[in-house]
C-alpha cells in the first residue's frame, strides 16, 4: 500500500485479518513518514469533538495517523462527525476505521463509504478448508512451502484460531531447514504440547496463580512448546479480558456471546477470571505481552527470561484498577 487512502474502513470479525489491515496503513504512512504520530482510540471511548481535535492540522506540518478501533461502539454523535470528516478529510492526517460488520454501528459503515472511504473487507475463515489455505499462505510469505500432509497436522495441533495458526506458521519457517516443511518438522516442532498449552499458562496466569504458571511455562519450554505460541496464547487471555470486561453492562447471554464473538461457557471462565482485573491494569499486561512478543521474536537474547518477565507482570498487574 503505497500512499493509503484519507479514510480507510476495514471491515470483518476475523481479528488477525483485521489488525493486520490496519497495520498495513500504518505501515504504508510510517514508510513515507517514519516520524508520523499515531492515536490508536477505542471506539466506546471516543469522545465528539475528538477526531477534529487529533486531525487538526499541526504547527510542525507533522503526518498522523488516527485509527479507531470496535468502531461500531462509537457514540451517534462521533458516527455523523466521522462521517462529515470523511467526506472533506485532512491533509495531513490518515483515519483508518476497524468494525466488525453487523447491524451495530451500521450507520457509520454506511455514511462513510458513502462520504468515499477506502474500504477493505476481510472475511472470517470458517471452513477446515479455507484454514489450510491460510497456513499455506503464511508459509508462502516466509519464502517457503509446505505439504498438504504437514498443513493437515499442523491445524491439527494449533486449531482454528488464525493467530495461533500465524504464529506457529513463522516459528516453522524460521526454525526448520530446506525450502519445503514436512509432516516430521510439524511433529517435532509440537511435541509436548499435549503436555501444556500456552492456554493453560495464560489462564493460570490472568488468574493470579504466579507459581503455577512459572511452573507450567518452564515446563512447557523445556517440552518444546514455542515461546511464540506461548506469548499468543497469553495474549490472547487479556485480549478476552479487556473483551468481556468491556462490554456493556446490559449484554446478556447469547447478546454478549455475539457481542465478544466467544461461545458462552468461555464467557462464563472470563467472567470468572476478571476479578481483581481492571482497565490500567490490563494495559499494563499488554503492554509486557508486547514487549515480550518483539523480544521472543529475534529481539532479546533470552526467550525464556521474556516469558517469565511477561508473566511476573501480568499476575502483578491483576490488582490494577
Amino acid at each position: 500500500m503505497a500512499n493509503p487512502a484519507p479514510v480507510t474502513l476495514v471491515v470483518g470479525d476475523e481479528e488477525l485479518l483485521s489488525d493486520r489491515a490496519v497495520g498495513s496503513v500504518v505501515a504504508a504512512v510510517r514508510a513515507t513518514d517514519p516520524s508520523a504520530e499515531i492515536h490508536d482510540l477505542v471506539g466506546g471511548k471516543v469522545e465528539s469533538g475528538e477526531l477534529t481535535g487529533l486531525a487538526s492540522p499541526s504547527l510542525f506540518g507533522d503526518r498522523s495517523v488516527i485509527v479507531i478501533r470496535s468502531a461500531q461502539d462509537l457514540s451517534k454523535d462521533v458516527i455523523a462527525e466521522i462521517v462529515k470528516y470523511t467526506a472533506h478529510p485532512a491533509e495531513d492526517t490518515v483515519l483508518v476505521l476497524a468494525h466488525p460488520g453487523g447491524v451495530k454501528g451500521k450507520a457509520l459503515v454506511e455514511g462513510v463509504k458513502k462520504a468515499g472511504a477506502d474500504v477493505v473487507t476481510v472475511t472470517k475463515l470458517t471452513k477446515p478448508g479455507e484454514r489450510l489455505e491460510f497456513i499455506k499462505a503464511e508459509i508462502k510469505r516466509a519464502g517457503r512451502s509446505i505439504a498438504p500432509a504437514a498443513a493437515q497436522a499442523l491445524l491439527d495441533a494449533v486449531g482454528s484460531d488464525l493467530r495461533e495458526l500465524a504464529a506457529a506458521c513463522g516459528q516453522l519457517a524460521f526454525d526448520t531447514p530446506g525450502k519445503t516443511i514436512d509432516e516430521a518438522a510439524v511433529a517435532r516442532y509440537h511435541r509436548g504440547r499435549a503436555e501444556v498449552s500456552g492456554f493453560t499458562i495464560a489462564d493460570l496466569a490472568v488468574e493470579g496463580k504466579l507459581g503455577e504458571a512459572l511452573e507450567q511455562l518452564r515446563w512447557a519450554l523445556a517440552t518444546g512448546v514455542a515461546p511464540v505460541l506461548i506469548v499468543s496464547a497469553l495474549a490472547g487471555g487479556l485480549r478476552s479480558l479487556a473483551k468481556v470486561g468491556g462490554a456493556p453492562r446490559n449484554l446478556r447471554g447469547g447478546q454478549l456471546a455475539s457481542h465478544v464473538g466467544m461461545p458462552p461457557w468461555k464467557i462464563d471462565r472470563v467472567k470468572r477470571q476478571l476479578t481483581g482485573w481492571g482497565q490500567e491494569g490490563i494495559s499494563r499486561a499488554m503492554q509486557a505481552i508486547a514487549t515480550a512478543d518483539e523480544q521472543v521474536k529475534g529481539g532479546g537474547t533470552d526467550p525464556a527470561y521474556a516469558l517469565e518477565r511477561a508473566v511476573q507482570i501480568i499476575v502483578a498487574s491483576r490488582t490494577g484498577r
